[in-house]
């Protein structure tokens, strides 16, 4: 609710600070290039794809995601209702085609005009949209896909007249930015406002089948805290005490999901959540926004094999063996985040490695080393290396369209062996 409102105070869609996609309600921005280093906006971005992102208020006006024809180039466009679990499925894995798709609150009742090829229903009428579309690290395939992304946007419905229109993504305006940033994400959640915001939030998401009861027990306690000081007092204590002792911890990836094999973690239910409301909540505070684990897997570490923490003043090498890539019909990369979950910026700008990649080099036996340290590896391809900062980090894989082994566990991640 908090990033709906402070990415959405913009006339028309642009980018805050130069670097994060703003824009009204029922529009998205795009981006003409991966997202920088430096914004601290939204964590554990990733440098394979261009984002598209906005928000819509969807039982006021449902919103129309253009779809141009993308060739064989792979590209997924996300909604998420505002439990962050996501409804609609649009992209290549879906063999999904040109035309305009309308995503529709749980409570409109219209009718979708002539010219509507689908339509996909949030159980909320907050929802938040992301078109992603890969892009080579490459120069040709930044000229290539310019072609194709004025066509790639999402607007109001009543914007809506069955022709394709197009936007001068590479010629936005940039907004300022309300506050400064320091190292760590921005606090999308002040916890001493949490119970004063709480009851727009339990008007607006609808319990779950189950769940009535706890709404009836939250909302008794808000009346409580309405009628006695004492109570709303003790309500912010413990709404702090959680935030140090429970919500902050959750940055430790060993929170995000089951054991995965050889140190790594991830998630079974990202985007489609239920009632786990603890992942929910560890993602929200590490990693917000993931695709639906048949869309994306995700897997992320802070420690090497050993289990000891990850430290750029060590070096590190992550080997895919001979036909051990994560094996996806869409495309993989290995990104590496601060202690923050922020790239660490280094002279390189290189921040992840993979499919993106085409100078890769392998191995003689047809494995693939990435070399990971805060120093240049002595006697490796440069551009295998990953560079690291001096101090604690964590490495992430994101395998795009996966294949069946690697949801069911069958393919193993890699091994992060110490150097020295």
């Amino acid at each position: 609710m908090n990033r709906r409102t402070a990415l959405t105070s913009v006339d028309e869609p642009g980018l805050r600070g130069g670097v994060l996609p703003n824009a009204p309600l029922g529009r998205v921005c795009m981006m003409t290039d991966y997202i920088p280093a430096g914004q601290r906006f939204v964590a554990c971005t990733n440098q394979d794809v261009l984002y598209g992102f906005g928000f819509g208020s969807l039982d006021e006006q449902p919103a129309v995601f253009q779809i141009p024809d993308f060739g064989d180039r792979f590209w997924v466009a996300a909604a998420w209702d505002q439990r962050t679990d996501s409804f609609a499925q649009l992209g290549k894995q879906y063999g999904t085609k040109p035309g305009f798709y309308a995503v529709v609150g749980p409570n409109w009742d219209g009718e979708l005009p002539e010219g509507i090829t689908g339509s996909f229903r949030s159980s909320t009428a907050l929802a938040a949209f992301c078109p992603r579309v890969f892009i080579e690290d490459t120069a040709e395939d930044r000229a290539a896909v310019m072609e194709l992304l004025p066509q790639v946007t999402i607007y109001p419905l009543d914007q809506f007249d069955g022709t394709m229109k197009s936007d001068d993504w590479a010629n936005v305006p940039t907004f300022p930015v309300p506050e400064a940033t320091g190292s760590a994400e921005i606090r999308w959640v002040d916890p001493t406002a949490f119970f004063d915001q709480l009851p727009a939030v339990l008007d607006t998401v609808p319990p779950l089948p189950g769940e009535e009861a706890l709404y009836q027990q939250f909302r008794a306690v808000l009346q409580a805290a309405q009628e006695n000081p004492a109570v709303k007092d003790a309500l912010v204590a413990v709404a702090v005490e959680a935030e140090q002792e429970i919500i902050t911890p959750l940055l430790r990836w060993e929170f995000n999901g089951p054991a995965a094999g050889n140190g790594w973690y991830s998630p079974k239910n990202n985007s489609q959540f239920g009632t786990d409301y603890l992942t929910r909540t560890a993602l929200a505070r590490s990693n917000m926004f993931e695709n639906a684990p048949h869309e994306t897997k995700y897997l992320f570490t802070d420690t090497d094999v050993e289990g000891t923490q990850l430290d750029g003043s060590h070096a590190y090498t992550v080997t895919f063996a001979a036909g051990e890539l994560p094996p996806v019909n869409g495309f993989f990369s290995v990104t590496l985040y601060n202690e923050h979950h922020f790239y660490f910026e280094n002279d390189l700008g290189r921040y992840s490695l993979g499919t993106k990649n085409p100078d890769l080099q392998r191995g003689a036996d047809g494995s693939l080393t990435f070399f990971v340290g805060n120093a240049k590896p002595e006697g490796a391809p440069a551009s295998n290396w990953l560079p690291a900062p001096p101090d604690k980090f964590s490495l992430y894989i994101r395998a795009y369209w996966p294949q069946q082994t690697i949801l069911d566990g069958t393919w193993l991640p890699p091994r992060i062996e110490r150097v020295g």
